[in-house]
């Protein structure tokens, strides 16, 4: 039997989109428990500069995710809009049913990753809800609690004390693995 595998993301990151693509691919979805972060607050806890600010990695992450997504068969646009801020979305995934989770990470991930849709307007926010048959205005005073707001703080800070410096990362048997080329690996240590 296969054990849980937490998985490390951010809506933002186009990495974590291409992993969850292959995860529903893999028809594996079940063994997989999502943990949101604050993507941008993990990189400032770790110190890294993300590839969004550097030219010549931006280039070369939009090539690869390319190259990665048609390898796999998943449908994918490089974001125009790239980076947002994710924070209002990750603290949504927070505060929802978890018998709704599953349908909001499905299509935030395809607005934002398929669809070139820049899901930090309130507009296509919204759409996503209504999907999802969740109220806006609940969604909306949940997302500002302050203990939605320290939950997510808490999990990126959770993240970075693991040693988890970017999205997506698996961890599976206290053993790291990150980035969407090693959830093959991730999926083998769960079966040990």
């Amino acid at each position: 039997m296969n054990k849980y595998i937490d998985f490390y993301f951010d809506f933002i990151s186009p990495y974590s989109y291409l992993a969850h693509k292959k995860i529903i691919n893999l028809n594996l979805r079940n063994i997989f428990n999502y943990k949101a972060i604050l993507l941008g607050g993990l990189h400032n806890l770790a110190e890294v500069t993300p590839p969004a600010f550097n030219e010549k990695k931006i280039k070369n992450m939009k090539d690869d995710c390319i190259l990665v997504s048609k390898k796999n068969k998943i449908s994918f646009k490089w974001n125009e809009k790239f980076p947002i801020n994710s924070l209002y979305l990750m603290r949504g995934f927070l505060i929802i049913d978890d018998n709704k989770k599953n349908r909001f990470i499905d299509l935030c991930f395809d607005a934002y990753w398929k669809d070139n849709l820049d899901i930090s307007i309130k507009e296509n926010i919204q759409k996503i809800l209504k999907d999802c048959d969740i109220d806006y205005t609940v969604f909306e005073k949940s997302i500002k609690e302050q203990k939605v707001k320290d939950e997510l703080k808490d999990l990126t800070n959770e993240a970075f004390k693991l040693d988890i410096f970017g999205a997506p990362t698996f961890l599976v048997n206290n053993k790291l693995f990150w980035g969407q080329d090693r959830l093959e690996y991730a999926i083998d240590e769960s079966k040990n």
